[in-house]
């Protein structure tokens, strides 16, 4: 079970049926939802300078949201500390359809997966065996 999961998405209604499923699931010990991606890395900042233990294991992140968009977050995120960083996956969970995003996330060194929305045991399980059993 991972310790801390961050949820970055402005749909209020997906980031609380995506709560559920994770707790449901036993998936982490805590899930934290963020429907401004200006507040996730606020919060991922503050983590780091206090201690890389508050840094989350795992994130879920939507490409389009109002203001800061899921790119624009992945550049201020890659100016975090690698100490943090590097023990942390990052997904996009999107319903975007474009197939430039989906790519994009691909190719993306930061990004580990694209995931489409909705997010299902299914997508948790894949994560399981591919990124985290060990």
């Amino acid at each position: 079970m991972l310790h801390r999961v961050l949820l970055i998405d402005d749909d209020e209604v997906n980031n609380f049926v995506c709560e559920s499923i994770i707790r449901n699931y036993n998936f982490a010990e805590e899930v934290l939802s963020f429907e401004r991606a200006e507040d996730a890395i606020a919060f991922l900042k503050k983590s780091a300078d206090s201690t890389s233990q508050n840094f989350p294991d795992l994130i879920f992140l939507d490409i389009n949201m109002p203001g800061m968009d899921g790119w624009s977050f992945i550049e201020e995120y890659r100016q975090l500390p690698e100490q943090c960083t590097k023990h942390c996956y990052l997904f996009m969970l999107s319903s975007a359809v474009d197939r430039k995003d989906i790519m994009n996330a691909k190719s993306n060194e930061e990004v580990k997966e694209f995931f489409s929305k909705p997010l299902s045991p299914e997508i948790l399980d894949i994560i399981k065996e591919e990124f985290i059993s060990s």
